[in-house]
């Protein structure tokens, strides 16, 4: 009997009380959801709306909101062709004109005409330094991709307006709408929120139009979690009002190898402190359960990306090999539970493969006592297993005498539903067709990524208010709590002399040092356009009381690895040591120095250099509000600095700095200072 019915009953007292006994769910009419559609028809039932996705006139099960989740997957997977599973099962860059995607050779943020990442990687070679094997397989544009490869996710690079994003977005779903079942979209990006010195293809879009905040690293350093799911559900409502649904983040790696390259885009060293992150980041995205407001997330990399042997990422073939000489596998784990537990949507293998374990040694996606056995049985995920970018045709590592087909073979036995990096599905295809892999189990993979689609509310409202988003990325209110965790990030390490904070009417000279290869002259002289801090900005060191010099040591990017081995000091990190040493001979000195790595500073670190802050992505406002005194620090490292080049080379690669040998720690993890605690005595 429908609720209708059985509301007249009861009104008519044919059925006195049953409002006490009937379950709740029908005694309560199910609430109409707002329905966001372009080009397909309604179906109206007991004043109810639905949307005909599919066009046959009626009412299917996949389209009624009001069933199950569960339901809905199964009939909406017993209406898909094999040729619509399996381009399901794709997820590739899309393509958007003039979107200020990075391009090589070009400074990052310039405008590129389209920009594809197979593209990418096939004119750089990037990962292999060879001709590829196998030919890259893209598609010539979205629509296409839509319409002709069935793909329904989308990996979206582009830098540009909160408006043009979310028009960008509402035409993709239009199209998707206008398709034979109607499955609408998601679309992933990776961080936007983060100041960052490596914004490269993959690892984060860098400045964008949406709240700036400090890199991952200074989110650690603040040791606030109340504010990190802040930080989470404001970067939630930026990217759901653009159209954004789905993260490619956050790395639950651990920093425990000093010199991997990646260590930018980490909660730091401490598993117990990153999974606490992991959690609040999750659940602010998130929330306890998706939903229409939700972003989904993809936590990455598992089991851990961090202990890479000699530092070398897996990206390249030279960085294949991970291990674990301090027999710490299990705690990298930590994180990764931590993101399980708070329902992360998704997780993501990495590329490397593990040696001198008892596992497999091929890459992770392709190792199933990984996957398989530890993720799925052991851990209990349930979620989606996305695949990085490009494991089936250029990071094959430990399974290159296989063939493509064998490939997808293995990886899906291995329990991957998404692949990235592709957007032909002719050979996945061909795969199942050939009998490698049964429909059966394609089936599974798909039913997990309809049911993420679902649970967000994307079939009933893909789209998005263009004006809103506008109003809500970036907005002021957003920006100023941002502004305090750029503050809350910075650490205070030294204050010899109690030098800090400056006293008003201080004569100071800024430089900023950042040799990024693109300008003349890498040191910089900073003067506000306002001076809040009532100190007196001067033109040269000669003319200052105090010199503050805030280094910005880079290793040249990711993507600009070689295999030359990878060096920690600031000399070989594009730092003027001389232009240091002579600046802190001549003037007392606050060296402040941005971490993105675990630097070495035994070439500065002299009697003269009493006064260090360590900053971890931030502004010149903030940093000034820490040495003028506006702002007392409280930050936190989020990891250990060597003390030589020689502690790294003895370093065991899966042991987090705090737990090394005596006398391998310069800084180390949990240091930081506050001008009511730090004295002229207090050192490190």
């Amino acid at each position: 009997m429908t609720f209708d019915g059985i509301q007249r009953l009861i009104k008519g007292g044919l059925l006195p009380g049953l409002l006490l006994t009937i379950p709740v769910a029908l005694a309560q009419k199910p609430a109409q959801p707002a329905l966001g559609y372009r080009s397909v028809k309604t179906v109206v039932q007991q004043n109810l709306t639905f949307k005909d996705l599919n066009k046959n006139g009626k009412l299917d099960r996949y389209e009624d909101w009001r069933l199950p989740v569960e339901a809905r997957v199964q009939d909406l997977l017993g209406q898909m062709t094999l040729e619509e599973k399996v381009g399901f099962m794709l997820i590739s860059t899309t393509r958007l004109a003039g979107d200020n995607s990075f391009q090589p050779g070009a400074p990052r943020g310039q405008i590129s005409s389209g920009f594809n990442e197979e593209d990418l990687m096939q004119e750089m070679n990037m990962f292999t330094r060879k001709p590829l094997p196998y030919p890259l397989m893209t598609a010539a544009g979205t629509t296409k991709a839509v319409t002709k490869s069935n793909l329904r996710h989308f990996i979206l690079r582009a830098n540009t307006s909160a408006r043009i994003m979310a028009e960008w977005a509402n035409n993709l779903q239009a199209l998707c709408e206008a398709q034979r079942l109607g499955i609408p979209a998601i679309v992933a990006s990776n961080p936007r929120n983060h100041i960052t010195m490596d914004a490269s293809i993959g690892l984060s879009v860098g400045t964008t139009a949406f709240s700036k905040w400090p890199g991952e690293l200074g989110l650690a350093a603040m040791r606030d979690l109340s504010l990190t799911r802040k930080f989470a559900d404001i970067a939630r409502q930026e990217w759901a009002a653009v159209g954004l649904r789905k993260g490619y983040q956050y790395m639950a790696d651990i920093a425990t190898e000093p010199r991997w390259q990646r260590i930018e885009g980490t909660f730091g060293e401490d598993a117990d402190l990153a999974a606490d992150m992991m959690r609040e980041v999750v659940l602010g995205f998130q929330g306890r359960k998706l939903g229409p407001g939700s972003v989904a997330l993809t936590t990455k990399h598992f089991p851990g990306g961090g202990p890479q042997v000699d530092g070398h990422d897996p990206h390249f073939v030279w960085g294949q090999d991970q291990h674990y000489p301090g027999k710490m596998f299990d705690y990298h784990l930590k994180p990764f539970r931590a993101a399980i537990e708070a329902g992360t949507s998704s997780i993501m293998p990495y590329y490397a493969k593990p040696i001198g374990t008892q596992y497999e040694a091929v890459a992770f996606a392709y190792n199933k006592g990984i996957i398989k056995d530890l993720l799925r049985d052991k851990m209990g995920f349930r979620g989606i297993i996305n695949s990085d970018t490009g494991p089936i045709e250029m990071m094959p590592w430990g399974v290159e005498n296989l063939s493509i087909l064998e490939r997808y073979q293995k990886a899906i036995d291995c329990g991957v539903d998404l692949f990235s990096g592709s957007a032909d599905p002719t050979l996945l295809l061909e795969t199942v067709k050939k009998g490698m892999v049964s429909e059966k189990r394609i089936d599974e993979s798909v039913a997990r990524l309809l049911r993420e689609k679902f649970e967000l509310g994307l079939f009933e409202n893909p789209y998005v208010d263009v004006e809103l988003a506008e109003k809500t990325v970036g907005n002021a209110t957003f920006q100023a709590s941002a502004d305090l965790a750029m503050r809350k990030s910075v650490v205070l390490l030294r204050n010899g002399a109690g030098l800090l904070p400056l006293a008003p009417k201080t004569k100071i000279y800024v430089e900023t040092y950042l040799d990024n290869g693109r300008t003349k002259s890498p040191a910089t002289v900073y003067k506000p356009a306002s001076n809040p801090w009532n100190l007196t900005f001067v033109d040269s060191k000669e003319e200052a009381d105090v010199v503050l010099l805030w280094l910005m040591p880079t290793m040249g990017g990711l993507f600009s690895a070689t295999d030359a081995p990878i060096e920690l000091q600031l000399s070989k990190n594009k730092i003027d040591v001389a232009r240091v040493n002579a600046a802190t001979a001549a003037k007392p000195t606050i060296v402040a120095i941005n971490y993105t790595s675990p630097w070495i500073i035994d070439e500065i670190d002299n009697p003269a250099v009493k006064t260090v802050l360590a900053t971890f992505g931030t502004t010149p406002d903030a940093l000034l509000d820490i040495v003028s005194g506006a702002f007392n620090p409280t930050g936190k490292m989020p990891f250990t600095t060597p003390v030589s080049r020689q502690a790294v080379l003895d370093n065991l690669s899966d042991v987090p700095g705090h737990l090394k040998p005596k006398g391998y720690a310069l800084f180390r993890f949990g240091d930081g200072l506050s001008y009511d605690k730090a004295s002229p005595t207090a050192k490190k």
